[in-house]
Parts: C-alpha cells; structure tokens; sequence
C-alpha cells in the first residue's frame, strides 16, 4: 500500500506516521526529517536548507523532489506512508506522475485535520533530542526520565513566530494539494485530535475501509 499522510504542521501526521509504519512493518518516508539530517550533517543540500527551516519556509520543490524521489526508489515503491511531502499542487503533479509511470500510485491521502488553535498549543509544546533527532510532546510524548534535559530543545520551527510562518506558507501553498487529491478521489479527511491511539484508530478505520473496498470519499 502507498499512502500519504497530509495536514498542516502539528496535527501529528509525522507520529501517526511513524506508529503505521513500525505497526504495518512499512517504511516511513519524511522528507522533514531528511532535511534535519542534512542540517546536522552539514551537507550542502543541509546549508541550503538551513535557513528555510529556521523561518518556516517551504524547501524549495526541486531540493524536496530529489529528497522524495530518492527515498521512493529505496522503499521498493510500495509498502510506504509519506509525510511532508507533497506540500504545494507541483510537488503532488509530480509525485502522481512519477509513481503512475512505474504503475505504483498512490492508494489514498489521509488528510489530518486539526483547529488551528490545537496546532499551536500542540507545536509549542514539542521537543526535540539534539543528537537523535527523537521528537517527543510534552503532554502526549514527554522525554524519558533518564535524558539529560539539555539535549532536550525547541526546534527552531517550533517557536511562535516560525510557527505563525508555517501556518500561513500551508494556508497559501499547501492547502490546496487537498483540492488536488479531492479531484481525484484518493482523500479522507481524519480528525486528528484527541489521544494517539484514538487518532491512529481513525485511521486504521479508512484503511480497513479501502482495503474492503468500501470506502467514500
């Protein structure tokens, strides 16, 4: 199955994600985290992206295609849950194009949703392990006891006015890639509040849904 997990930031696709993959033994693709790694690794894709995630920019699409084009073709094409990409109408253009032409489309867009005022509460609240790159929550995800707390930081994105930058670069430029996936008929939307394993549920439901081929959208 191949699948993209969609939604403004903090509506927690990135977790969902990752609880779908170790759960389906799928491979979990994020492009985000591709690009942290690049930062730390300070290659000069990294240094290049350094400063668009700092202020909360879009990557620029041919640095993000390249990214997702290439973990893609590792995964085998299948078998896969994508999040941070697409993020504008190119980028999923792209995507359809590049996955048809090797007769390995995607299965469905899971679109989480979230209230905007959640989205900040919830991406205010994040932390990040320095070295690791393990995300947690402080109210859903907190650090283990046994971390020494100052390798637990704020992502740079992750503070109020990058996080007012994110909201409105989705609002502009990703938002419609829902339009886009709606037209074609692959989208549900997921409400994405509430516990994890309340929203992983939610979704497990769509996916039990397409797999019996009874699904609306």
């Amino acid at each position: 199955m191949r699948i993209v997990l969609f939604g403004a930031p903090g509506t927690g696709k990135g977790t969902q994600a990752s609880i779908l993959a170790e759960r389906r033994n799928w491979r979990h693709i994020s492009t985000g985290a591709m690009f942290r790694e690049a930062i730390r690794a300070r290659t000069p894709h990294g240094r290049m992206a350094q400063e668009y995630v700092r202020r909360g920019w879009l990557v620029p699409d041919e640095f993000a295609r390249d990214l997702a084009e290439k973990a893609l073709l590792e995964a085998g094409l299948d078998h896969f849950v994508l999040d941070g990409y697409p993020r504008t109408v190119a980028q999923a253009k792209w995507l359809s194009g590049f996955l048809e032409a090797r007769n390995a489309p995607l299965d469905l867009v899971i679109a989480m949703e979230l209230c905007i005022n959640d989205i900040i509460e919830r991406l205010s609240m994040r932390r990040m392990h320095r070295v690791t790159g393990e995300h947690y929550h402080l109210a859903f995800k907190p650090p283990p006891a046994d971390i020494d707390p100052d390798l637990i930081v704020q992502r740079q994105d992750d503070r109020p006015d990058a996080i007012r930058n994110r909201i409105e670069g989705y609002w502009e430029a990703t938002r419609p890639v829902v339009d886009y996936y709606r037209e074609k008929g692959i989208i549900f939307d997921v409400d994405a509040g509430g516990t994890l394993e309340e929203v992983y549920t939610r979704i497990e439901d769509v996916l039990a849904k397409v797999s019996f081929g009874t699904q609306t959208v």
